[in-house]
């Protein structure tokens, strides 16, 4: 495995995969944050820079969806949430209790919650979109500021005239940038 380490507008994130599927992508300070001690560099790995310039372009409101390769892993329902985050569209939050429904696990409401907490890719698996039963900010492992932020980034995505989807549906022809706000700087060990 290799990681990359990069400065976002919400502070620094990496990349974690190898030459073919990526396996995390998290904001430095992330509870869950993987082990990194035996990771290569990866600054010459084309897909960790990639996600990068994915991430660049969302941050720069470019990008409403992400286009990568992930590796599949997880229990069934930690997987079956992970894809159902994928779905819920830009600009509109869901339920725990609604995620759940998704899944077929209408009573696992706190399994759901939890596997949205294991979440391993920030931002590609949306799960900053899921709120509280009343719509309140409730749990993220970057942190309730950043999800916060994303949010509200979203919400300008959504409003900013001309920002119709590519055919793709992860690119914007223009777009409104994210401002930038102080969070912990990556750990210094990280090389």
């Amino acid at each position: 495995m290799r990681a990359l380490w990069f400065d976002t507008p919400l502070g620094a994130m990496v990349a974690v995969g190898d030459a073919q599927t990526l396996g995390g992508l998290h904001f430095s300070g992330a509870r869950h944050l993987p082990d990194l001690a035996g990771c290569e560099d990866g600054r010459d790995c084309l897909l960790l820079r990639r996600v990068q310039l994915q991430v660049g372009e969302y941050f720069e409101g470019r990008r409403t969806g992400f286009d990568l390769p992930l590796i599949p892993r997880g229990t069934a329902l930690q997987s079956a949430v992970w894809e159902a985050l994928g779905s819920i569209a830009i600009g509109t939050t869901i339920s725990y209790s609604e995620l759940a429904m998704r899944v077929g696990r209408p009573r696992a409401v706190r399994a759901v919650a939890q596997a949205v907490g294991r979440n391993p890719w920030t931002l590609i698996r949306p799960c900053h979109r899921v709120v509280g039963a009343d719509g309140s900010l409730t749990g993220f492992a970057g942190g309730l500021e950043r999800k916060a932020a994303l949010l509200a980034h979203e919400a300008r995505l959504i409003r900013a005239p001309g920002l119709a989807e590519s055919a793709s549906g992860a690119d914007r022809q223009k777009g409104a940038a994210i401002t930038p706000m102080r969070i912990r700087p990556r750990p210094a060990s990280s090389g």
